[in-house]
Formats: structure tokens, C-alpha cells, sequence
């Protein structure tokens, strides 16, 4: 890097006809608490916190593409109007502090019906339908429910695959008036997408089954439709598991291999993950040390070309700044860091030497705060104070 260069977390990256102002993201963060599917004022607090915390990119929760996709009842969706009216409000204000506003669009497949994870993603049974809470039935590849317990979900037909792939392509015209600045297509973490390209959860004997091509097809089927839809001027991203399943079952080859066709067909970002498919909140397949996605990450930007998003305890700025330094990744993402920080980004800045730090911050909190570091500049040990006063 260039003597007296900004640090890469803070120089800003342009993607299409978007420039984000630092490489800092804010991970989607599944809240349970919409209503009909549509968020309330906990969104607009929770994720507004974060672009007034001077994020590049503010990531609402995994959103569904349709009512019986959703995981709980309490999951939010972009699939009626009222929903992309109440989206608007919280995107408004995201971009309104200088962010970019990013939807992840999700269906869950087989993983439907459930309660929260503070309830195990127990699924819905008959004291929840006495409460009004009905299970219904999901989808998958093949009909292998997700857990004991579960509802058996239907094999999908090609009608079933068809309407899917509508139902994101109308999602993803739907975030666009709702004013998300990013999409992203959630193919990871046990959800549909997934479901088509492990073979634990994929017995299907026609084009969409068998060997990995076939696995991968209604995926790519999928982006190739929702890049059509999606404003060429716009970044589309994928959240991706890069390793899943029992003895190595899906590994990070097949990942490389999955992300230069995602490349071909318009992805601008791979948003690296693990887990999904088996497991006791579905991503524990990868060991919990810090960064632990990043070496994923690197090797598919390595191999395939494509940027990648890192995520995975991502805690300090100088941690962030050394993996976009080495090359092994374009964004980092960060999720529970931000919960217990969510000014993180400029506290990162501070630590790495930006210049005006507080710039990051709205100026009725930027004004105030540095006319504190002015005091503290002008009194730094407190004494001279002391001795004014």
C-alpha cells in the first residue's frame, strides 16, 4: 500500500454503478421480529444504528420470497406491497446516513414451519396451531424432512422449480422499489438453494439431480433469471456454504467450481459461509477460531477471479485490514461484533489512523464528539484544565 494511502477497509470500492464508501458490512442478522411479514420499528432501530455507525453496506436479515417460504411466522418477507412500503422507510434512512441498503433474498425449502432458535428451530406442532400458529408444509429437492419431527416436505416438479425461480425474480422487483442498493441471493445455510447442490438432501434421478452439474442447475437457473430482473447497474451478490456436510460431502473444490459459473452469469460477490444441511443450529461444520472463513474466501478469489466477502469473527480493525491487505478478500462482514459494538467502523477508523474519524457519524454526533478531541487536545494529561478552572 502506498505511504500515507488511506487503510483499504476505509478506501472505498465501486462495484457496477455503485461505490460503497469502506469495505466494512454489516452481515444480515435474522431478527424474528416482523409482523405479516413486514418489519417493524426494531428493524428500523436495529439496522439504523449500523449505517449511523458509519458501515459501508447495511445488511437487512434474510428476507423470504414468498409466506410458506418463511422459516417462522415471524420471519419478514418482500412478497406484498405493505412489505416493500415498510422496507422503503428502513432503506430511506440507511442510505439517508450514507450507507448502501442490501436485502438477502431466502427461501428455506425444507426448513419451514419452526419456532425460534431460542426454541431450537423446533418444528411447529399442535400446542403451536392451538395458539394460531399453524405448520405447514415445505419443498425440497426430495422429500427428506430436516429434523424428527418435521413435516415431510413435497418433492418439487419442474412447476415447482419454475415458480420458485419467479418468486425470486419477483422478490428481487420488489427490493427494488422497497430501495435496496444490493441483492443478494441466500444459497447457503440448509435453505433451498443448498438443498439442490448437496447430495444428502438431493436424490433426485432427473437433470436437477445426479452428479454436481445437475445439482448446480436450478442455483444457476436461479441467479441467471433474478441478474436479468435485478437493474444491470446494481451489485448482485450470493451467500454461499463453501464446505458442508459429513465427511467433507460438499467441499470447497465443488465451491470453486460453483462460483466461476456464478461468475459468468453476473455475480459480483460471493458472501462466504459454511454449514447447513446437517447440525444443531446448521453451522457449526467449520471450527470456531477467528476469521475462520477468510482461507475460503481467498482461495475462490484466487482461483476464480470473483470478489469475496469475508465473514466470521471479525472482531478488530486490524485484523479486517490485514485480510483485505493480503488479498484475501474485497468486504468484511461482521454480525454479533456489531450487536455488542455498533459504532464499530469508527472505533476500526480511530485504531487505524483515518483522519476525522468522527466523519463517519452524522454530524450531530460528529460536531459534538470532536469538540471533545478538541479539549483533549488542547488539555492532554487534564492538568492545564484543572488548573483554568
Amino acid at each position: 500500500m502506498p505511504e500515507n494511502a488511506p487503510p483499504l477497509l476505509f478506501t472505498p470500492l465501486t462495484l457496477r454503478g455503485l461505490t460503497l464508501r469502506n469495505r466494512v458490512v454489516v452481515s444480515p442478522m435474522s431478527q424474528y421480529a416482523a409482523v405479516d411479514g413486514a418489519p417493524t420499528d426494531w428493524h428500523l432501530v436495529h439496522l439504523g444504528k449500523f449505517a449511523m455507525g458509519g458501515a459501508g453496506v447495511v445488511f437487512c436479515e434474510e428476507t423470504s420470497v414468498s409466506e410458506r417460504s418463511r422459516k417462522t411466522y415471524d420471519c419478514p418477507g418482500i412478497y406484498t406491497d405493505a412489505q416493500v412500503k415498510a422496507w422503503r422507510r428502513v432503506t430511506d434512512f440507511i442510505r439517508g446516513q450514507g450507507a448502501a441498503a442490501a436485502i438477502q433474498l431466502g427461501h428455506a425449502g425444507r426448513k419451514v414451519a419452526t419456532r425460534a432458535p431460542w426454541d431450537g428451530f423446533a418444528p411447529l406442532g399442535a400446542e403451536d396451531a392451538a395458539k394460531g400458529r399453524a405448520p405447514w408444509a415445505g419443498i425440497a429437492p426430495s422429500p427428506i424432512p430436516f429434523k424428527e419431527g418435521a413435516t415431510v416436505p413435497k418433492e418439487m416438479d419442474r412447476d415447482d422449480i419454475r415458480a420458485v425461480i419467479q418468486l425470486h425474480v419477483d422478490a428481487a422487483r420488489r427490493s427494488l422499489d422497497a430501495g435496496f442498493d444490493i441483492c443478494e441471493i441466500h444459497g447457503a445455510h440448509g435453505y433451498i438453494i443448498q438443498q439442490f447442490l448437496s447430495p444428502i438432501t438431493n436424490k433426485r434421478t432427473d437433470g436437477y439431480g445426479g452428479d454436481i452439474r445437475g445439482r448446480m442447475r436450478f442455483g444457476l437457473e436461479l441467479v441467471e433469471a433474478v441478474r436479468a430482473a435485478w437493474p444491470a447497474d446494481r451489485p448482485l451478490f450470493f451467500r454461499v456454504s463453501c464446505v458442508d456436510g459429513r465427511g467433507g460431502i460438499w467441499s470447497l473444490e465443488d465451491t470453486v467450481l460453483f462460483a466461476g459459473e456464478l461468475k459468468t452469469l453476473g455475480v459480483d460477490m460471493l458472501d462466504c459461509s459454511s454449514g447447513g444441511i446437517e447440525g444443531p443450529l446448521t453451522l457449526h461444520i467449520v471450527p470456531r477460531v477467528p476469521g475462520y472463513h477468510v482461507p475460503f474466501a481467498e482461495r475462490i478469489r484466487r482461483e476464480t477471479g470473483i470478489p469475496t466477502m469475508a465473514v466470521g469473527l471479525i472482531t478488530d480493525a486490524h485484523q479486517a485490514q490485514g485480510y483485505l491487505e493480503a488479498g484475501q478478500c474485497d468486504l468484511v462482514a461482521l454480525a454479533r461484533e456489531m450487536m455488542w459494538n455498533p459504532n464499530w467502523p469508527v472505533h476500526a477508523a480511530a485504531a487505524l489512523g483515518v483522519p476525522a474519524p468522527h466523519s463517519l457519524l452524522p454530524r450531530p454526533y460528529a460536531w459534538w464528539l470532536e469538540r471533545r478531541e478538541e479539549v483533549r487536545r488542547a488539555y492532554p494529561t487534564g492538568r492545564e484544565e484543572a488548573q483554568a478552572v
